[in-house]
């Protein structure tokens, strides 16, 4: 798939662009970046949209008009963007690495190269160790402490890529199998079917009759990069994304086992096995096995953990956090799946930040088969996201309104807005305008580093409001390129709680926040989640799968879960 590499590219060239301030730059900065995040989010790969209709087939892509279509297609039939060959002559650098650490936008890796010839992270480590950084005019100690922290972040990292890059990958690769006809059964196993946020691999298992035509047809797949090894068992390849992925042949008869084994955490298993063993039987990828020998379980791993006494445990909750106990007294709770999600309420159009207009989203919001939605556009201290002033606001509403008008009947959809918490904890519009809002989130998009008692004062301050129903991403944290802010989630949660003010689970890939930890941690308070998109165009809402899958691995029930209500209930709580 070339999705990544030609986002990677596009996002590269928004960057370069940034560096002159024109409105003209402006402009091509945005496209550019709306343009990255469309073509990363694609579910297919762009190569066969651009085979099956040209150019005019990209240009049918959200914010993707004839400019950018003839970029793109200039990459698949060339290999290149001249443009942006153009560009890196005159910026040499890995601007991709660079502005990944937090602290580091366009203009300061420019600013870098400039005074030290810093051109990727080597380089700037070399000169944070030389103390280099701190004779750079507006740097010093405390800017070579914060590189040096945002490095290591990023470098925890590596080797890792996001669950919303690995999932569909790996279906791709089920979907080509099946496909093929070869293959009668294949399933994703291991940390992505745990549905962990992030993957240092891909874990297919699969049954064939045919072995040898089967791991031929998978080393030759498109995603593949090249072949590390390849067996009548497992064959392991490297894909471009750059992660490994195992395809394991396994008999039907073992299938069962082998899904319990491949797709458990390590922790998990040693307990499930430590049971077997009490039982006086034995547990392998291959089988339940008595004490002779005899495989009394294997085909359906469902029937393995119930000959082992225990409940069946979605493969979310199979961390060893306590599951196996809840399971040995058949009390786990009955999951949240992506079916209860009744609507959306976190969602952005071309008016601030997003690409699609509001009638656009509600159409894409109608074929998820929503029954409701709320638009939320960002407000006006959010200058980098255009964000709205009261003005326009109430215009954009009666737009809202004239669309209700037409499609109330279908869809509901919900007036509110992203308000920005300020530093001392107010809200970033008047009272009068939020209290006219239907669905009002809070969040943080500003002065990250401040203490924890500072933090969690401002967002309590907020809370106490009374004017906000959601806190939107609540620990601010963006995966391996930003920190979670220093806070206090147990006091945010009992003010949430107070308050009747949900908690979201923000859906976006990157994000993915709260995350299962911090939701496992505070489902103690009696609050409600909201799992949202954060949807910036009519291909976010894929996303809330994501969402949904980090609640699971907090263990939630729809009854958690603010969007799960139906649209009358979901009003009856957003009042109250």
């Amino acid at each position: 798939m070339e999705n990544k590499l030609i986002a990677f590219i596009l996002n590269e060239i928004a960057d370069m662009l940034s560096i002159d301030e024109t409105e003209t730059s402006k402009f091509e900065v945005r496209a550019y970046k709306n343009a990255a995040l469309v073509v990363e989010s694609l579910q297919e790969p762009i190569e066969e949209i651009y085979q099956k209709g040209g150019k005019e087939a990209l240009m049918e892509l959200p914010g993707i008009g004839k400019g950018l279509a003839e970029k793109i297609e200039e990459y698949l039939t060339k290999g290149r963007i001249e443009k942006y060959e153009k560009l890196r002559k005159k910026y040499p650098i890995n601007f991709f690495e660079l502005t990944s650490l937090e602290g580091i936008g366009a203009k300061t890796a420019v600013l870098l190269y400039q005074k030290l010839k810093i051109k990727n992270i080597a380089d700037l480590k070399k000169a944070i160790e030389e103390h280099k950084i701190r004779e750079v005019p507006n740097f010093g100690i405390k800017s070579e402490e914060e590189f040096k922290r945002s490095i290591k972040l990023f470098e925890s990292g590596k080797g890792r890529i996001l669950l919303g890059e690995a999932l569909p990958i790996a279906e791709s690769i089920i979907n080509k199998l099946l496909e093929n006809g070869k293959v009668k059964k294949a399933v994703i196993a291991g940390s992505v079917r745990r549905m962990k946020e992030t993957v240092g691999d891909i874990d297919i298992l699969a049954i064939t009759g045919e072995i040898e035509k089967t791991m031929d047809y998978f080393t030759e797949m498109e995603e593949v990069q090249n072949v590390i090894s390849k067996g009548q068992a497992k064959t392991t390849v490297w894909l471009k994304t750059g992660i490994s992925c195992d395809l394991r042949v396994i008999k039907s008869e073992s299938f069962g086992a082998a899904q319990q084994y491949f797709i458990g955490s390590k922790e998990h298993n040693i307990e499930v096995r430590k049971i077997a063993l009490k039982n006086k039987l034995k547990l392998n990828e291959y089988g339940l096995f008595d004490s002779n020998g005899k495989m009394i379980s294997g085909e359906d791993e469902h029937d393995i953990y119930e000959k082992l006494g225990l409940q069946y445990i979605p493969p979310e909750m199979r961390e060893n956090k306590g599951e196996i106990e809840l399971a040995a007294k058949h009390k786990i709770p009955k999951l949240v799946e992506l079916s209860d999600i009744k609507g959306d309420l976190h969602t952005h159009t071309k008016d601030s930040d997003g690409i699609n207009s509001i009638e656009e989203m509600a159409e894409a919001a109608l074929q998820n088969k929503f029954e409701y939605f709320a638009t939320t556009n960002h407000t006006k201290s959010l200058k980098i996201a255009h964000g709205m002033n009261e003005s326009r606001f109430r215009e954009f509403f009666k737009n809202v309104d004239k669309l209700n008008d037409s499609v109330g009947k279908k869809i509901k959809i919900l007036k509110g807005a992203e308000v920005d918490i300020l530093r001392d904890g107010s809200l970033d519009l008047e009272k009068d305008m939020l209290k006219e809002m239907d669905c009002v989130l809070g969040s943080i998009h500003s002065f990250f580093k401040m203490g924890q008692e500072e933090m969690t004062k401002r967002v309590i301050n907020a809370i106490d409001s009374g004017l906000i129903h959601i806190f939107a991403h609540p620990t601010g944290r963006i995966i391996n390129e930003r920190m979670a802010y220093n806070i206090n989630l147990d006091k945010v949660a009992e003010a949430a709680e107070r308050n009747k003010v949900a908690l979201e689970i923000n859906s976006f890939p990157n994000r993915l926040d709260l995350n299962d930890a911090n939701i496992f941690n505070v489902s103690k308070y009696k609050i409600l989640f909201s799992i949202d998109s954060d949807a910036h165009n009519t291909s976010h809402f894929q996303f809330l799968r994501y969402g949904v899958g980090t609640a699971k691995r907090g263990w939630l029930t729809k009854e958690r879960i603010l969007n799960a209500k139906p649209y009358n209930e979901l009003i009856k709580a957003l009042k109250k």
